[in-house]
């Protein structure tokens, strides 16, 4: 209770909060505050001609306005955050996982185990994820197009694509093949090159606390490895860990946006709006706020994001940071 009462003792521990519980509400509500359209289920509605490219401002069917295509870009906002915070968590939480299992164990065991791992680990952080996105998008390409199933990567991630010759039906798939065709590239390659850091932070962590006095304690009487692992030493050094998942949740969704925009895969719908949207930031005239409705919602949903959770992970190393208790 005491820690909990320092970190609701700052406003910006608060904001983060009621930021991010917003975001939660809304990707909760999703259903009521936006439903589907029955006939074309999904996070895009159009809601006028789909032949009319020039978008159209706010109005009762569409209340922050459209895209060219006139796909509402409240729905998909408003889905779009149901996804984000499905894959920010999801993504985290694999990654811290994993990070943490192999700092803990390479560091537990020591030695020549400790100083291979890191150095495997070493070698991760030299990867760029750009490179691991692309590298996981060209392997998933090249093994569905030699299966006869065409693919392109689009704002809207991976579909398949009709032609001359091509297996169209997921369900005509093999399933090894469907698989590969609902692998998400991005968040492969986020999982994968990502984990190092947590992985660097447990494992300097673990090597000092497994040389204290409760933990020699308990291996004279008696502790096996596994009680050892996860019953003292990941419990005590878990703090940083948690500090950089808070952050990173807001992180992978930007950065997955980053990479929808630019066109190297995902399925960031924030970013899809971003991207159907981007030729028309600069109006007739120079105007820059004549179609302001087609960048501002989803740069202010994706700062928002990023800012509440970066907020929350401050007020969560403020209160669990012994230095500053």
């Amino acid at each position: 209770m005491r820690i909990l009462r320092r970190f609701l003792s700052h406003w910006q521990n608060w904001l983060g909060l009621l930021v991010v519980a917003g975001f939660v509400l809304v990707a909760i509500a999703a259903p009521v505050l936006s439903p589907e359209d029955p006939e074309n289920p999904g996070p895009i509605k159009v809601v006028g001609r789909v032949t009319d490219f020039r978008p159209q401002p706010p109005s009762p069917e569409a209340p922050l306005g459209t895209l060219p295509g006139q796909a509402s870009i409240y729905h998909t906002l408003v889905w779009g955050t149901r996804s984000a915070i499905v894959f920010g968590l999801a993504v985290t939480a694999i990654t811290a996982v994993f990070g943490v299992l192999i700092g803990t164990s390479s560091a537990y065991f020591g030695g020549f185990f400790n100083d291979f791992m890191m150095r495997i680990t070493d070698a991760f952080l030299a990867f760029p994820v750009i490179a691991g996105v692309v590298l996981f998008r060209q392997i998933v390409t090249i093994a569905l197009s030699n299966a006869g199933v065409s693919l392109s990567f689009g704002g809207l991630g991976m579909v398949s694509a009709t032609a001359p010759g091509f297996i169209y039906l997921s369900e005509d798939l093999s399933p090894w093949l469907f698989f590969l065709h609902s692998l998400n590239p991005v968040m492969i390659a986020f999982i994968l090159f990502s984990w190092m850091y947590y992985a660097r932070i447990m494992n300097t962590v673990v090597l000092q606390i497994k040389q204290t006095e409760f933990v020699q304690a308990a291996r004279a009487l008696g502790a096996g490895h596994l009680r050892l692992i996860f019953r003292h030493l990941i419990p005590n050094a878990i703090t940083p860990v948690i500090v950089l998942a808070a952050r990173d949740v807001g992180g992978m969704v930007l950065l997955q946006a980053t990479f929808t925009f630019i066109g190297l895969g995902g399925d960031s719908l924030w970013g899809m709006l971003l991207v159907r949207g981007r030729d028309w930031i600069i109006g007739p005239g120079g105007n820059i706020l004549a179609y302001w409705w087609v960048f501002v919602p989803a740069t202010l949903a994706l700062v928002l994001f990023g800012v509440a959770w970066n907020l929350l992970g401050d007020g969560l190393n403020d209160v669990l940071n012994p230095r500053t208790r």
